[in-house]
């Protein structure tokens, strides 16, 4: 199953994942169409920045799903198809219990004033708008195995040029 990685070496703060997630999320999927919209589209990734490091951040799928054993309406749930946490809308009554306990902050509110978190793309067949609009690649949509062999690799090389100056 592939994951939503990071590399935040690679981020340079840009943004263009966030509004290529609105888009994405519009009535209108176009960036133009979205604009004009009465109610603005919301994002569900969030760049952070201490200034110095960027981090693009969005719901991490988190195993123990501390936002599903905290929605008391039931509105946060695992789909058994995809394994995915997801929200059903109709269900949320706003009472905030999963932004409370997500510990990365990535839920936020809808215009509906229902929660609102990353559903991964789910109506572009989960193929996710902000890895297709991040041009350094800092987001991911891969395999966690073949992941982690590219930071190995990465890591080796780093190693290896470092070795070539002394």
């Amino acid at each position: 199953m592939k994951q939503l990685l990071v590399r935040s070496e690679n981020c340079v703060g840009c943004k263009s994942c966030e509004v290529a997630c609105a888009v994405a999320h519009s009535q209108s999927k176009t960036l133009f169409g979205a604009v004009l919209e009465a109610q603005s589209p919301r994002k569900r990734v969030f760049v952070e920045t201490d200034g110095t490091v960027n981090f693009p951040l969005q719901c991490r799928q988190c195993s123990d799903m501390p936002c599903v054993h905290a929605c008391m309406a039931g509105a946060m749930h695992r789909e058994p198809a995809t394994g995915l946490v997801q929200v059903n809308a109709e269900k949320c009554v706003g009472c905030w219990m999963c932004v409370m306990v997500c510990p990365f902050g990535a839920i936020g509110e809808s215009p509906a004033h229902q929660a609102l978190k990353c559903d991964r793309c789910r109506e572009l067949d989960y193929n996710p708008a902000c890895v297709a609009a991040c041009p350094t690649k800092a987001l991911q949509w891969v395999e966690v195995d073949r992941f982690a062999a590219a930071g190995r690799r990465s890591w080796v090389e780093q190693v290896k040029e470092g070795n070539s100056h002394a």
